[in-house]
């Protein structure tokens, strides 16, 4: 994505307009760790492969407090269906949002599924987030956004 918004800013520059970012939609939420740890304590596998994708499982499991990476991705996706506007109606799954960490760690969403389909009837471009947890909680802000063309 970096690619395009470098490419597109040169183009728009060029043409006389810089990119601009519209939010389109804002959510957070905040998780304690225990009630994560407890979930994944009671139904174990069933629980992770409802809630969490693949990749998820193998990243937050390969950590040192895999149970505050499990929360951070729950606040996540929380988080990502309050900026959809949609909440977990509309058939959406739990998986259908997945969260993916860039080569230096930096979270980007990835939407698939229902999610994605009404992320883009939205015209939603990007669904920008920020995770943190310590040992008892689990936060995440999520911000939808398109991009637009404003005069220089």
């Amino acid at each position: 994505m970096s690619d395009f918004r470098s490419d597109e800013h040169d183009r728009s520059r060029k043409q006389g307009f810089m990119p601009a970012w519209s939010v389109l939609g804002i959510g957070t939420d905040i998780i304690e760790c225990l009630r994560i740890a407890k979930m994944i304590e009671k139904h174990g596998e069933v629980f992770l492969t409802r809630v969490f994708t693949p990749d998820e499982i193998d990243y937050c499991s390969g950590r040192k407090a895999a149970n505050q990476h499990y929360a951070g991705r729950w606040a996540a996706k929380e988080a990502v269906l309050k900026a959809l506007g949609t909440g977990w109606a509309h058939g959406i799954q739990w998986t259908d949002v997945e969260v993916v960490n860039q080569a230096g760690g930096k979270p980007l969403i990835s939407l698939t599924g229902k999610a994605l389909e009404i992320s883009r009837d939205q015209g939603i471009d990007e669904m920008m987030i920020s995770i943190s947890h310590c040992r008892h909680y689990a936060t995440a802000y999520a911000t939808a956004v398109c991009l637009t063309q404003e005069p220089a």
